[in-house]
Order: structure tokens, then sequence, then C-alpha cells
């Protein structure tokens, strides 16, 4: 069966400027989503300095909201697939809102990380929400370019975060910055709810959808290569502006940017990589050679940092950029593959599965980076894309249609 049988796709319903006025839209509520899971990694100085956390308990904080969206995936994913793309993202981005602002006025930094945490359960609505929509209302042969652009949410909002956050919580503490999320999930909203339309499925309903996961390991490895991925990528959002402010002694302010920096080129490697797999017809190859690029770069990072090199500044950028290239590729697979009444859910397992190890990334990395060092702990983390190499399911792929 071609990809494009089982998306419940009709191009025709709506005009081209809507398609893509919707992933715009769908893309804001990502990138919303975005500054609020991610944005509190970059108040981690802020805590340290202001709130006498350690480093590591700083980075408890921070991964809040990942721990909350980890939670709260799949079962969106279901609502998604039962209700509709368009109420998901409308409730998902209005309770995000509500719970950022219960955050600024926390009282300490227990209630702090308690609302994070409900902040991120909000925040999962959009993960499987706005990539439906994409896939959708996009056919195969634009569809990798169109969720590559899509997936340049993530490092669009933390390049946002990471711009303002550090700043705001430099100048007036850790609590105020978090208005910036909460700003940002209200626009996201309001563009949604003039744009977006649920995509149209096929006849038949969820009853005539078979479980993908069955009898099937496609889906299981991509899942597995994604966790694996995650690791890398999270290392480098979590602990590239610490590190700049720490070994290198740069100010909150201009680490911030070069972070900032980090993250634009990170949207340009998703939206060249979902291109390139339109280009040659398979998400899976251009997966495996995003995956030994970040084993690579990962590599020469943590031998340019041991070495104190100015080429290490520029190799976090490329890192950033390399290290998020593969998720528009996964995200598009796992998705065709599981189809219009299973991708809800398929989307929100991919999710789960990244959160999972990427809540874990930023305690677990604090005290490595305690123990050994920043150069070190970069090294390191090229084993997890090596180890990924051999799970790309690429005998598995089937053929995309145009």
């Amino acid at each position: 069966m071609g990809i494009s049988q089982s998306t419940g796709l009709e191009e025709g319903t709506v005009g081209a400027g809507r398609r893509w006025a919707m992933l715009a839209a769908g893309t804001s509520a990502q990138a919303a989503s975005a500054v609020m899971t991610h944005g509190p990694a970059f108040l981690i100085p802020s805590l340290v300095d202001r709130e006498d956390l350690s480093l590591a308990q700083a980075g408890v904080v921070a991964a809040a909201p990942m721990v909350g969206v980890m939670c709260a995936l799949v079962a969106w994913g279901l609502v998604t697939d039962r209700v509709g793309e368009r109420f998901v993202l409308l409730t998902g981005l209005v309770a995000t809102a509500v719970a950022g602002v219960a955050a600024v006025h926390a009282p300490g930094v227990v209630s702090l990380g308690v609302l994070l945490f409900l902040a991120g359960l909000s925040a999962a609505s959009t993960g499987a929400a706005s990539g439906r929509v994409v896939v959708g209302w996009f056919p195969p042969r634009r569809r990798g370019l169109a969720m590559g652009i899509r997936q340049t949410a993530q490092p669009l909002g933390v390049g946002l975060a990471a711009a303002t956050m550090a700043a705001v919580a430099d100048q007036h503490g850790p609590y105020a910055a978090l208005w910036v999320p909460v700003v940002a999930c209200a626009v996201a909203a309001v563009a949604v709810l003039v744009v977006v339309l649920d995509p149209p499925r096929p006849a038949g309903g969820p009853a005539a959808a078979p479980n993908p996961y069955r009898g099937d390991r496609y889906l299981p490895r991509i899942h597995g290569v994604s966790m694996l991925l995650v690791v890398p990528q999270f290392l480098v959002w979590t602990f590239a502006l610490v590190w700049l402010i720490d070994d290198r002694g740069w100010s909150p302010a201009a680490a911030g940017g070069v972070v900032a920096v980090a993250q634009v080129a990170g949207v340009l490697g998703r939206i060249g990589a979902g291109q390139l797999s339109d280009v040659v017809g398979s998400r899976m190859r251009p997966l495996r050679w995003v995956t030994w690029c970040a084993a690579a770069v990962m590599l020469a990072l943590g031998v340019a940092a041991g070495l104190e090199s100015a080429v290490a500044v520029p190799l976090v950028v490329l890192a950033t950029m390399v290290t998020v290239s593969d998720n528009g590729l996964a995200f598009t697979a796992v998705a065709e593959r599981a189809g219009p009444f299973w991708s809800g859910r398929a989307l929100g397992l991919q999710n789960t599965v990244q959160y999972l190890v990427a809540s874990l990334v930023a305690p677990l990395a604090g005290l490595a980076v305690s123990r050994l060092g920043y150069a070190a702990v970069f090294a390191l983390a090229a084993t997890f894309p090596l180890v990924a190499v051999a799970l790309v399911p690429l005998r598995d792929e089937r053929a995309l249609t145009q």
C-alpha cells in the first residue's frame, strides 16, 4: 500500500495558500510549546545564582516541563485521533499559557517545578496535533519539506528562549523570564483559531485501520533511533549556554546570542533534511547520514572543548544544527507509516520516548559534567548516534508515492 493511500489526504479541498497558512500556524504552536518546554534550561544560571541551587538541582527544575510533556503525549495523541487537531491545539495552548502565568507567581522553586510540570502536560498537545495537520494536508511529494519546516518549530522556540529568557532572568530573575513562553502561547493560540482546519480522513473510520505496530518492526526501530539521538541533541541544547558562561567566561546575553544563532542553523538543518528526503524518495537514507554526522561532530566538539580551541564555539553551532536534523525525518516517517487513525498515538509515542530520554539528560549530564567536565561529556555523547546507525530501518522502508 502506498503512503498516499493511508493518509486521508484530499489536497483539493483547500487551496495551497491555506495549506501553507496552516503549516505556519502549526509551526507557531509547536514553537510556542518549545519555548515553554525548553526555555527553563536557560534559567539554570539564574536558578543557581539567585535561588542557591546546585547545577544538578537546577537541571531538575529545567527538566520538569519535559517530564510533563512526556507523561501526556500519548494521551493527547489519542484525543487528536478521536476529536481532531484544531480542538487539541487550542485547548493545549490556552492551558499552557495559564500554567505559565501561575509559574511566574510561584512562591518558591518547588512550586515552580510543579507548575512547569503542569505547563509541560498542556504543551504536549501540540506535538501530535500540529504534525497531523501537516501530514493530513500535504501530499508525499511535498511532505518532507513541509514537515521539515514544521520541525523547525523546536529550534525556533529554543532560539527565541535563548535570545530572551537568559537575559531577562539575568536582569529580573527566573520567574519574570517565564512571561516569554506565556506570550508566545497566547499568540500561537490566536493563529490556530484563525486558520487551522482539521484535515479530511478516509471512509471506514478507526475500525478499518489496523494497528501499525502489530508484526512490524519499522516504527519501534525509528523510536529507538530517536531515543538515542536525543542524547546529544539535548546535551547541546541544555548545556551550551552554561558551558559558554562557565568555561569560556561569556556573559549570559552573549552566550544566549550564540545559542540563538545555533538554533537558526538548526532550522536550516531540518528544512534541508526534509527537502533532501523528498528529492531522494526516502526518509531513512538521510536519517542514517544525519546519524553518522552527529557522531562525528560531537566527538570533534569534545576534542576541541578539551583543547580549549577557538573552533569549539563554531562546532557547538554545527552540533546544534546536525543533532536536530533527524527529528523531521523520523517524525514524517512515523506519521506516514501509522496512517490517519493511528498517527496521533504513534506521534505521541515517538515524542514520549524522546522526552523520556530528554528529561534525564539535564540532571544526569549535570552530574557527569560536575565530575568529568564539559569536554569529556560532549565526546562521550558521540557513542549514542554510533549505536543508532545500526537501528535505522532502511530495508523496511516503503517507497514514497508521488
